[in-house]
């Protein structure tokens, strides 16, 4: 009987050796956060840049990834970032933002870890103090639905990101300091699209391609400082699939009112002339009208685009109606 129970326990002994701890996969970033040269619209100033990149590097994640990102600051003063829309379960401390996490100081290293837990959606990341965000250092975080949880639209051609947003020449010191003496920043000298704004003269590269006949999917973001913009796409319409970390009900839009901090996912598809397009962006509720473009390309495309642009809503019922046309997909899997 002893003896037994020792090859009884052994066998436990061994299995327990076996035994494998499950974890959700991980993907690991590394950045460096550096003061750079750039021209949003067209004059060189001081801007803040991750990897050498503006926008900065996309994260590519997958619903219950553990996202680790090991930031290196370059910068003379602490900077830390903010998660816009990860949810944050049970890694509160990590949100990046003031009381929850503490900024990095100059010349030092600090590794966010956080798991996107249960959700979906197109989201951004930017940094929180000093107004650096108006220097730029932002960029999108995608969470994609997991392999076996479908998704209500077929898989796209490609899926690409805009961020679009307003644009101040003063700097982010001088905007940080026009706020602490109490007075507005007063209206943006212009907007950008992914820091471009086409010239129209038939040189400018573009933002994306596509290819006839194919759908693509475009996260559209608003990293405006304060302004809502509206965004459109040139001689095509749009159809809402997701906003907020959620499926919606996929209604059509020609154009859509993005707000400060706000993402959408739309589908688009390549079904006019094989030319250039113009993506549109333009101020909302404000009394100068600013609009940027960028160049959508066919890749078989012959000729530029139409000067003649897709014009601006006006007022602000029309954004207000707009908004409560969206509707949940309440038969749709989220993650």
């Amino acid at each position: 009987m002893g003896g037994v129970m020792l090859i009884l326990l052994l066998c436990l002994w061994a299995g327990s050796l076996l035994v494998v701890r499950g974890e959700d996969p991980y993907i690991f970033f590394t950045w460096n956060v550096t003061y750079g040269t750039i021209s949003p619209l067209g004059v060189s100033q001081q801007g803040i840049l991750i990897n050498g990149q503006f926008p900065g590097p996309n994260i590519n994640s997958t619903s219950n990834n553990n996202v680790v990102v090991n930031v290196f600051n370059n910068l003379d003063e602490p900077f830390p970032f903010t998660w816009n829309g990860v949810q944050q379960r049970k890694n509160s401390w990590q949100d990046g933002t003031l009381g929850t996490n503490c900024p990095i100081p100059p010349r030092k290293n600090y590794t966010y870890h956080f798991q996107v837990k249960d959700q979906i959606g197109s989201y951004i990341y930017y940094p929180v103090t000093a107004m650096h965000k108006a220097a730029w250092g932002f960029g999108g975080l995608r969470i994609n639905s997991r392999l076996l949880i479908p998704v209500p639209y077929a898989d796209p051609a490609d899926d690409y990101t805009i961020l679009a947003g307003d644009w101040f020449s003063k700097g982010h010191t001088n905007l940080k300091k026009i706020l602490d003496s109490g007075r507005n920043l007063g209206r943006c000298d212009g907007v950008h699209i992914n820091g471009k704004v086409a010239k129209g003269d038939g040189n400018d590269e573009p933002l994306f391609a596509m290819e006839p006949g194919k759908t693509y999917k475009y996260r559209i973001c608003n990293v405006e400082i304060k302004t809502s913009i509206n965004m459109r796409f040139q001689g095509h319409n749009m159809k809402l699939v997701e906003m907020e970390g959620s499926h919606t009900v996929q209604n059509v839009y020609e154009s859509l009112d993005v707000h400060v901090g706000q993402c959408y996912s739309v589908l688009v598809t390549a079904n006019q002339e094989p030319k250039d397009y113009y993506f549109v962006t333009s101020t909302r509720f404000t009394r100068r009208l600013v609009t940027a473009t960028g160049i959508i390309r066919y890749t078989n495309g012959k000729g530029p685009a139409s000067p003649e642009l897709p014009p601006p809503p006006v007022g602000w019922a029309w954004s207000l109606n707009q908004f409560r046309s969206f509707r949940w997909n309440l038969t749709a899997c989220q993650a």
